[in-house]
C-alpha cells in the first residue's frame, strides 16, 4: 500500500489466521484496502500510523464479574435484539489468562458472583483477547477502541438491528451476509472491496465486519460516536469497559 498522506484508520476482526482489517484514508475514498495482520502489534507498528484502530474484542477486563456481567455487554445486548446473542458475555481476567477449557471454567466460577463458567464460544476467544490485553495500556485508549459488528450494523442501520443472521446453525447464511454486504454500499464501501475473495484464513463475515468496524472508526475520529455504557468503567489495568458505535 503507498504510504500516502491523509488520516488512516483501520477496523479489525479477529479471525483464523490472524486479524484481518480495512485500512482506509480518509482524506481519499480511494485509499481502502483489505490486510491481513498475522499479530494485532503489527498494526500498531503499521505505516503510514492507523490513528484509529476500531476492533471487534473486548478490552478492559473485570477482576470479579457481577451478576449483569460487564456493562459494555449489557449496554450493547439492549439494542441489538435478535441480534443480541452474539455479544458474548467476557469472563475475568484470570479466567481468560488459563489455557485449559475446564480451569477457565473453575476460575470463572470463583470470580463472578453469581458463580458461573464460559462459553466455548468465548473460551475460543482467549487467545486474540490476551494478545490485546498483553499490549494495551490507557496510554494507547486514544487509537484502540472496542467495537463490535452487530453494534456497528445497528448503528449504521438507523439504530435498528439486522433482520436476517449472519449464520444459521454454525454456517455462514449467504442473505444475512448480503443484506450486510448492502447496507456497507450505501455507507459508500466499493463493492469490489465487499465482494473480494478472503484472504485464506477468513470469512466472508469476517471481511464485512471489519469494513463496518472501520466506518466506527471513522465515527471515532470525528467524535461522533458514544461507548456502551456512556458511564463505563475501569478495570484493575485502568483499560475503559466500553463497547464503541
Amino acid at each position: 500500500m503507498p504510504e500516502s498522506a491523509g488520516t488512516w484508520v483501520a477496523g479489525v476482526d479477529g479471525c483464523k489466521a490472524g486479524w484481518i482489517a480495512v485500512l482506509r484514508n480518509l482524506n481519499d475514498p480511494a485509499g481502502i484496502t483489505l490486510k491481513l495482520f498475522p499479530r494485532f502489534s503489527d498494526l500498531l507498528s503499521h505505516i503510514p500510523i492507523l490513528k484509529i484502530i476500531a476492533v471487534d474484542m473486548p478490552i478492559g477486563l473485570p477482576d470479579l464479574l457481577g451478576p449483569d456481567g460487564r456493562g459494555a455487554e449489557k449496554a450493547a445486548r439492549k439494542h441489538l435484539g435478535m441480534r443480541q446473542s452474539s455479544v458474548f458475555s467476557v469472563p475475568s481476567r484470570a479466567s481468560v489468562y488459563e489455557v485449559d477449557y475446564w480451569a477457565a471454567c473453575e476460575t470463572s466460577l470463583k470470580s463472578s458472583e453469581p458463580p458461573r463458567k464460559v462459553s466455548k464460544q468465548c473460551f475460543y476467544l482467549f487467545p486474540k483477547i490476551r494478545e490485546i490485553d498483553g499490549l494495551m495500556s490507557p496510554s494507547l485508549e486514544d487509537r484502540i477502541y472496542e467495537v463490535h459488528p452487530e453494534l456497528a450494523f445497528w448503528r449504521l442501520n438507523g439504530e435498528r438491528e439486522i433482520d436476517l443472521p449472519k449464520k444459521v446453525k454454525g454456517r455462514a447464511n449467504p442473505d444475512g451476509l448480503d443484506q450486510r454486504r448492502d447496507l456497507l454500499l450505501t455507507k459508500g464501501l466499493p463493492r469490489e472491496l465487499l465482494d473480494q475473495k478472503p484472504p485464506k484464513g477468513c470469512g466472508r463475515d469476517d471481511l464485512l465486519d471489519a469494513a463496518a468496524n472501520s466506518l466506527i472508526a471513522e465515527r471515532i475520529h470525528f467524535g461522533n460516536a458514544t461507548p456502551f455504557p456512556q458511564d463505563y468503567q475501569r478495570d484493575g489495568k485502568g483499560l475503559r469497559m466500553a463497547i464503541w458505535a
